[in-house]
């Protein structure tokens, strides 16, 4: 037997169009909202690795300082004397060293408070007691903690005793080694990703090698 289909002449009922409409936007409001999470979650990758990389970067400048802290060249033709190769603090410390036989270096790191920037500041000094400051350089945003820990000979034997805070070194006290910790936070804009984001740190320890061959 042959069946016949019969359509309806009247077409879409007001009904089944609504019901197809809250369905219809019902899909596109998830597929927009999984849009926009993707979208903040990129953001908070992009930003964070932003963030680790200009920490790295930062902390190479820093240890290349801190490698050459003390360093003399001690040639009969140097007229440099370091009498104080590292002035140390908890949040800055300032390294000194021999460009070259004419200069000597003197290198400040620290947190501004305000700006919450780390800043280096070169000064060049010359035999006869003249010198040059340059410009100021920030390292790196939005930083919320730098913080310096020092190792110290006890004993003279250029082998590294104790851990101690800037706080605890006395004059004649020899530093043998810096713990470096570096810690930023990735800067965003809107408060909701701002509070996915956490902050980042990087922590090294570098011995003062023209230090402890002395």
């Amino acid at each position: 037997m042959d069946r016949k289909i019969y359509f309806n002449p009247k077409g879409v009922t007001l009904i089944e169009l609504l019901i197809a409409f809250v369905i219809f936007s019902m899909l596109i409001a998830g597929i927009y909202r999984f849009f926009v999470v993707q979208s903040r979650a990129y953001s908070v990758q992009d930003h964070v690795v932003e963030t680790q990389q200009n920490i790295r970067s930062s902390m190479e400048i820093l240890l290349r300082d801190l490698r050459m802290a003390g360093f003399d060249d001690d040639s009969l033709d140097s007229q440099i004397i370091i009498s104080t190769p590292i002035i140390p603090g908890v949040d800055h410390i300032t390294v000194d060293y021999e460009y070259d036989n004419l200069t000597r270096y003197s290198v400040r790191y620290w947190r501004d408070a305000e700006s919450q920037e780390l800043r280096r500041q070169v000064t060049a000094y010359n035999p006869s007691g003249g010198a040059t400051t340059l410009p100021i350089e920030v390292l790196l945003d939005n930083v919320e903690e730098v913080h310096f820990t020092y190792g110290l000979d006890t004993n003279g034997d250029d082998f590294l005793d104790s851990w101690v805070e800037a706080s605890s070194i006395n004059s004649g006290d020899k530093i043998v080694a810096v713990r470096v910790l570096l810690t930023s936070k990735p800067l965003q804009t809107l408060q909701e990703v701002q509070r996915m984001m956490s902050p980042r740190s990087l922590e090294t320890t570098i011995a003062l090698r023209n230090l402890c061959l002395r």
